[in-house]
Order: C-alpha cells, then structure tokens, then sequence
C-alpha cells in the first residue's frame, strides 16, 4: 500500500521541479546603472524622493527615456486635475466666487495641456532633438508650471483652495520636477557622461504649427 503512494509522491516533487526550472526567477528590475541614472536626474529636483519613485519602476537606463516618462506623468496628473476640477464643479454651483475660480483654473490646465503639445514637438523622439530644443522644451514646461501655480494663486477662500490643491497639487508637483531637471539639464548631462551639447536659443518659431493650422 505504501509503495505507491511513495511512488506518486516522487512524481509529483519531480513534476514541481521540473516546472521551477522552467519558470524564471522574478528579479527586481532595479540595476546599478538604473539606479545612477534616476540618481543624475534626480539631483537636480527639489523634491528627490518623488522623481525617484516617478522613476524608480521604470523599465529603462536611457535618460532620455526617463526624463520623457517624468514629463508623461506630469501631463497624465494635469489631466486627472481638470477631471478633478469638472467632478467637484456642480458642488458649488450656487457659488459664483468658487465657480469663477473652478473656471478660471479649468483654462489654466487647459493652456497647460496645450503647452504639452507644443512641449512634445521640440522635444522628438530621442536626447539629440531635445537638445536641439533645449530652450523651448524648458520654457514650455516652465509655462506649464506657471499656469497651475496661477490657478491656485487666485484662489483667496482657504477652504476652497485646499480642495482645489489636493486635486491638482500632484501635476503641479511633477510639473515642477520636469521644470527642474530641464533648468539643470547642464549638470544632468554632465554627470551621466553625455556629450550632447544643450541649445541655449528659442526655437519654437521653428517648429511645426498644429495640424489645426491645415484646416479651415
């Protein structure tokens, strides 16, 4: 009786080992050469911790991939805030003062997505077009910052202003981060040994106008 019992208990320890060996350790995605990439990036922000994490899961030691996905993510929050702004609107609807305010930094993120577009044209597609446009994908994102600081300076109601700030303070935040890093971009490139050099001069009347300008 006790044969094969023994017995299917060897097939089955031979059967989990054969699909172990098969079956690829997870390993953290996490390398050395990762880790100083985000880490040259990152030195130059304010807020180190936040790029860090931003990064951290991102699977790529290319700075040019990483300093993209940074962008992405602050796009992606300023799009979740002008949810946020339209989801909390009906709310005070019998506030004129908290409605114009609502409005008012609807059209601020709105200006700052547009400036996104105009953003991911200088930027192209690889390190050498964003050096080309150096200059105009900092003063971009700096617009783009500029216009979610400008919303929330006009909100004077301290209730209201927390609320707003807890639903778009994350794109202002990641937006800052992006500010950052183009404002020291010099050191950035320095420090991951890149020898593309950074084009100081405003090209943004060089860059194709919107497909809208095709249409009448």
């Amino acid at each position: 009786m006790n044969t094969p019992i023994k017995l299917a208990f060897l097939i089955l320890c031979i059967a989990l080992t054969a699909t172990a060996s098969i079956i690829p350790l997870k390993r953290d995605a996490v390398t050395p050469e990762h880790e100083k990439t985000v880490a040259g990036i990152c030195s130059v922000v304010q807020d180190k911790r936040l790029c860090s994490i931003t990064l951290k899961t991102v699977p790529s030691n290319d700075p040019d991939v990483l300093v993209r996905h940074l962008a992405t993510a602050a796009e992606t929050s300023v799009k979740k805030g002008l949810k946020f702004l339209s989801g909390i609107k009906p709310k005070y609807k019998g506030d004129k003062f908290a409605t114009t305010c609502i409005t008012s930094c609807e059209k601020q993120l709105n200006n700052a997505l547009e400036d996104f577009s105009d953003f991911w044209k200088a930027a192209g597609k690889d390190i050498a077009s964003m050096a080309d446009n150096y200059f105009t994908c900092k003063k971009k994102m700096t617009s783009i910052f500029n216009y979610q600081s400008s919303c929330l300076d006009d909100i004077y109601d301290k209730t209201l202003l927390k609320e707003v700030q807890g639903g778009i303070g994350l794109g202002k935040r990641m937006s800052g981060e992006s500010v950052d890093v183009f404002a020291g971009m010099g050191k950035v490139f320095n420090t991951l040994n890149i020898k593309t050099k950074l084009n100081q001069k405003d090209t943004d009347s060089l860059l194709p106008p919107p497909l809208s300008f095709y249409y009448v």
